[in-house]
Parts: C-alpha cells; structure tokens; sequence
C-alpha cells in the first residue's frame, strides 16, 4: 500500500510538472497570441492582458519546475492549485456568459479549438492531480 501510494504521488507530481512546464513553455513562445487569447476572455481591461501574458507563462514554467525537481513540492503545489482555481473561475465565467472561446491553454494563436467546456473538465482532472501531489507530499514526510 506504502508503495502504491508512493507512485500515486510521484506519478501526480511528475504529471502536474509536465502540463505546467509544457503550458509554461508554449505560451512563453508567443506572448503576443497568449494576450490575445487572454483578451478573449473579457474579463481584464486592456492594459492588463499584455501584463498577464508577459508574467503567466513563468510562473506556470517555475512551478513545473519545482514540481519536476522536487523542490519546494508544497508551495508549487499551491501555486498550481491556484493558478488552476483562477482558470476554473474564468471558465465558468465563459461558459455563464455563452462565449465561443478557444481556452488559450496549450496552444495560443494555434489550430484547432478547445471549448471552455472542455477545458474545464481538464482543469477538474489537473485540480485532483494538485489534490493527490499536496496530500500525497504530506504522507510521504510523516
């Protein structure tokens, strides 16, 4: 059961790392479709999108970072979480106000469309995967 839980943790550390670090990556590439997909959002006055697709992609790299590294697993962990909670929240917004948006999540400014539906169930699956990773770090130190 130990080792079970073990790989559970590390599986859902490693993967939180993964999404973060490629997210991270991806939209740092293009800030300017990044502020773009941030804008579709209408939830930021102008000014605000530049700021928001110039710093987010960072931090979502420096999270995945530590997450990969085993460094600072909690704090990230929470950053990550919150982060995360702040797209559910936008999602939900989109979805309430009945806008056709693509996310903006992997590939901003890119093919193909991903429904704020969908992306909300990700965001659901990636909440869990921060859940297992901060209650699994707890265990693991007790």
């Amino acid at each position: 059961m130990k080792t079970f839980l073990a790989i559970l943790y590390h599986g859902s550390r490693l993967a939180l790392a993964a999404i973060f670090c490629y997210a991270g990556s991806v939209k740092a590439l293009d800030v300017v479709a990044f502020a773009g997909s941030v804008a579709n959002y209408q939830l930021l006055p102008y000014q605000l999108n530049f700021l928001v697709a110039a710093t987010l992609p960072y931090v979502e790299l420096a999270a995945g970072l530590l997450l990969l590294f085993g460094r600072q697993v909690r704090p990230a962990t929470l950053l990550v979480a919150g982060m995360n909670g702040v797209f559910i929240l936008a999602l939900l917004s989109v979805i309430l106000r009945g806008l056709d948006i693509d996310c903006g999540c992997f590939r901003p400014g890119g093919e193909g469309h991903t429904s704020a539906q969908m992306a909300l169930l990700r965001d659901v699956g990636i909440m869990l995967l921060a859940a297992l990773t901060w209650f699994g770090h707890g265990r693991r130190n007790s």
